[in-house]
């Protein structure tokens, strides 16, 4: 695991990918399948690996996290990124912070909490976690209720907070002014889109944020990276016929779920066994499974088609 201090470069260097977690039938972590789902992703070229949201540590047992990080930084290759989320509640988190303390990790991720929160709490007890952690975080903004754009720029330029994961679902990604005003306070390289491919063109090309975090990615890496570096040259050819193969295993993901469909998904192409699910999430209903699975199968075989020339120079 890459544990050097990191640079705003290296958020525009590589998309972020986003992966589900396995875990065995009783629930405890299976490090062989999420190793082979790490080094499948790796082989793609992504080297920055976030757990949050699709590896469902919204219910990780703290007691559970000091195995959790040492698997995961175990598992990745020396140059890739592991970032590993927190929260989303304050205990949770000034307990697991107090974890990272003994580790090598560089940053955090705050998982984001609905309702009972205030700007300032938020920016009080980040500023708390930051000091027990002795390290600055990564802010999942999913939204604009959770903190001011004014507070979040201040905790950006104190250093409390290293980057921020862009959530905020807009019908016309191009129309947001929460997204303008924070932009007029934050550099666009501390802001990666958070949402997965369906807006990342928009965010990359009208905001100018350094990439994006992927879901689908982990199953197409070389194809991801691609795209990525399609929006960055300007190729939009390229881009949009990439971007086209990811959208129907995104759109599945945006109908039925995010999280599920992708835990589902990894599994259903053979990748790796990501297991059952964590409670209190499930697995995707059976109707759905066959439409996933194809879904997932098309891709992965899109990834291994485009890869073979690029592997072979």
């Amino acid at each position: 695991m890459n544990d050097s201090p990191i640079l705003d470069s290296e958020f525009a260097a590589s998309v972020m990918a986003v992966p589900p977690l396995a875990r065995r039938a009783d629930y405890t972590l299976d490090a062989v399948e999420n190793r082979t789902l790490i080094r499948h992703i790796e082989a793609g070229g992504v080297h920055t690996l976030l757990y949050g949201g699709n590896a469902n540590l919204y219910h990780t047992a703290v007691s559970e996290y000091r195995d959790l990080l040492d698997q995961l930084a175990d598992s990745a290759g020396p140059a890739t990124r592991v970032i590993p989320a927190i929260g989303p509640d304050y205990g949770k988190m000034l307990d697991q912070a107090r974890i990272l303390a003994q580790t090598r990790y560089r940053t955090a991720m705050v998982l984001p909490l609905g309702g009972f929160t205030t700007s300032e709490g938020v920016a009080a007890g980040l500023t708390r976690i930051v000091d027990a952690a002795g390290m600055p975080l990564t802010l999942y903004i999913k939204s604009e209720s959770y903190v001011e754009v004014e507070t979040l720029a201040r905790l950006i330029e104190r250093g409390t907070l290293l980057a921020v994961k862009y959530a905020i679902v807009r019908e016309n990604p191009a129309d947001d002014p929460y997204l303008h005003r924070l932009l007029q306070s934050v550099p666009a390289t501390k802001v990666v889109s958070g949402m997965g491919e369906r807006p990342a063109l928009v965010h990359l090309r009208e905001f100018g944020l350094a990439a994006w975090t992927t879901g689908s990615g982990c199953i197409a890496p070389h194809m991801v990276m691609a795209l990525l570096h399609a929006v960055k040259t300007g190729n939009h050819v390229e881009a949009q016929r990439l971007y086209d193969a990811f959208m129907p295993l995104e759109t599945l993901r945006g109908e039925i779920s995010l999280i599920r469909v992708l835990h589902d998904a990894v599994t259903f192409s053979k990748i790796a066994d990501m297991g059952p699910i964590l409670p209190l999430l499930s697995s995707t209903p059976p109707e759905h499974h066959a439409k996933i699975g194809h879904a997932a199968q098309a891709l992965l075989a899109l990834e291994r088609q485009f890869a073979g020339p690029s592997a072979a120079r």
